[in-house]
């Protein structure tokens, strides 16, 4: 589906916020923290719901530690996550990540986390919930991406 502009916030009642959305947020030294700023705004002005898993969590706030800062970590954890929508994967969602992980990782290099994020996505959003991220997994699963 590609990348989509921050319009389609209007029409969006969820949205799917991807680890490298966050870090950019938080980063001011990241290439697209202007832009990562820019939608945070418009999420604020649109307010569609922010969901995210629980796995994007804790990579998230353990990359934020250790690429910038523990205060960066601490910063999301206490002032981000709470106004998220976490969703918890099941049984069968895991065996389904697990699956997609094994059977895309000969095409690209693809994550556990994206390969799961990618099954929370497609089955509880529907493949037309917007995607918060500049990691190009998610273009490239054929989601629809504002970056």
């Amino acid at each position: 589906m590609g990348k989509a502009d921050l319009s389609i916030l209007q029409q969006s009642r969820r949205v799917f916020a991807d680890t490298a959305f966050f870090f950019e947020l938080l980063d001011p030294g990241a290439p697209h923290h202007t832009r990562a700023r820019e939608i945070a705004a418009a999420l604020e002005s649109h307010a569609p719901e922010v969901t995210t898993s629980w796995e994007i969590v804790v990579e998230c706030a353990t990359l934020l530690r250790y690429r910038l800062h523990d205060q960066a970590a601490k910063i999301f954890l206490a002032e981000i996550v709470p106004e998220l929508t976490l969703l918890y994967p099941d049984d069968e969602e895991r065996l389904l990540a697990m699956a997609e992980f094994l059977k895309r990782g000969k095409e690209r290099r693809l994550s556990l986390c994206d390969a799961l994020s990618y099954v929370l996505i497609t089955r509880r959003l529907g493949r037309k919930a917007p995607c918060l991220s500049f990691d190009d997994d998610f273009s490239a699963l054929g989601l629809l991406v504002i970056r």
